[in-house]
């Protein structure tokens, strides 16, 4: 018997562990001390706690892993129901592009991050990584939450808001990693390109130049719609996945998001160099983008996670219900309910997120060791009743309002739906002035009946 004290210990609940030996525990114990989970028990404890600074009593709770979003672009939570129900191509150079010329900048992009963090705290999210504008506001606004997020610095070919020049693009890039490399244990910075048709060859190889001199990670949009893949075939002579591999892009520490339309070739050599993917299925599915392959690319041992891309074309960064879109797409794709089941699903939202961000030795499971950021469901409702398989229900059933409390980095940052480290009234006060300031100056369509 080891004696110990903790800053927290979770009782009593039904841990799933997601563990290499993917561990349900009907009933246990975690213990975390220093930010650490230090131990996992059934109800036979090998431990006597003398003190525990916060007891949380999971009786009638289930235990997870807090969920990691591979995806977004949280300040376009201010944008949110701006232009909707359009094609990206239109949705973008019509509409999102000029608002954000318009009406980005920096407080703009604090105070969208501030209450896309509370959105997805709110429903179990851990860790986020984000691709946006003035990117150390978001890292800012995530310290602050005591949030955990890989923060890209992102980039274009054309001037966009905190970066007018282009041409200084290698020096934004590493003096923005300069800067986040070790200023935060919360914070991971990692740079992205856009896409293959805002982003040229050189823009490319200079920013994943500096991604590999500072071992960082390098993101892209890439293969999102038909349109994109006949737009760079006409430019390049490749699809955009073998243009970027012909240009060295492709590596492990490479992440592609959407990758809607990829062959079999192409599904090879991702496998081959172990790129990685970031599946966004409700974007995809509103912006009519397409279907990407996932169930093959699992098959042959790519690393995919989830993310819920922006709230300006999803609309919402709740994961939870990012899970069951992604199941159930996939099965009426396939014609076939056995694809995507929900524990690989619930892998993807959790460990796999985790390895597709380069932070699988620190999150993505509860186990001795790992960064205690873990989430509780409230499994005492009616729609959550009765409880057979723990994956399942977290699937087919959840949603993110049934996460009860939120540990991150083994601190409590909910309790009972009450976020302790944000005003949550005042963050969505200070985006609806925002919002108004869109609409005022006719930013925003008006496309009522």
């Amino acid at each position: 018997m080891k004696e110990l004290i903790l800053d927290i210990l979770i009782r009593g609940g039904m841990i799933l562990t997601i563990s290499k030996d993917k561990d349900i525990i009907e009933k246990g114990d975690v213990g975390i001390r220093d930010g650490k989970i230090v131990f996992v028990n059934d109800s036979k404890s090998h431990h006597t706690v003398s003190m525990a600074k916060e007891t949380i009593d999971a009786r009638g709770s289930l235990v997870m892993p807090g969920l990691v979003n591979t995806h977004t672009h949280l300040p376009m939570i201010c944008f949110r129901g701006l232009a909707d129900d359009l094609p990206l191509t239109e949705w973008l150079t019509n509409h999102i592009f000029p608002a954000e010329a318009a009406f980005v900048n920096r407080e703009f992009c604090r105070a969208g991050a501030r209450l896309a963090i509370a959105e997805m705290i709110l429903s179990g999210t851990t860790t986020f990584c984000d691709a946006y504008f003035y990117p150390g506001s978001i890292a800012h606004a995530a310290i602050e939450s005591g949030m955990r997020g890989v923060v890209c610095a992102g980039f274009t070919d054309f001037p966009a808001p905190g970066n007018p020049d282009p041409s200084k693009n290698m020096d934004i890039a590493q003096a923005f990693i300069d800067r986040w490399q070790a200023a935060s244990p919360l914070i991971t910075p990692a740079l992205f390109c856009h896409a293959p048709y805002t982003c040229s060859p050189a823009t490319y190889q200079d920013i994943k130049e500096v991604a590999r001199r500072s071992n960082t990670l390098f993101m892209t949009h890439l293969s999102e719609t038909q349109e994109e893949v006949s737009d760079i075939k006409e430019r390049y002579g490749n699809t955009p996945l073998l243009h970027l591999h012909a240009l060295g892009i492709l590596d492990e520490h490479t992440v592609a998001v959407h990758c809607n339309w990829l062959d079999e070739e192409e599904l090879t050599i991702m496998a081959d160099y172990d790129t990685k993917v970031s599946h966004n299925p409700e974007s995809s599915m509103k912006l009519a983008a397409g279907i990407a392959s996932i169930p093959e690319m699992l098959a042959q041992g790519i690393t995919v996670g989830l993310g819920t891309d922006g709230c300006a074309s999803n609309n919402d960064l709740d994961l939870m219900q990012e899970m069951g879109a992604a199941a159930r797409l996939h099965k009426v794709a396939a014609l076939d309910p056995t694809v995507m089941d929900a524990q690989t699903v619930v892998e993807m939202a959790t460990i796999g997120g985790a390895k597709v961000l380069g932070l699988e030795t620190i999150v993505g499971c509860i186990e001795p060791g790992k960064k205690a950021d873990i989430i509780l469901l409230d499994l005492n409702q009616p729609h959550l009743t009765p409880l057979y398989n723990p994956y399942s229900q977290v699937v087919y059933a959840a949603s993110g309002s049934d996460v009860s409390t939120v540990i991150i980095d083994g601190k409590v940052i909910m309790k009972d739906r009450t976020i302790r480290t944000m005003d949550i009234a005042a963050a969505m006060e200070t985006v609806r002035d925002i919002s108004r300031h869109i609409a005022d100056s006719g930013g925003a369509p008006r496309r009522y009946p």
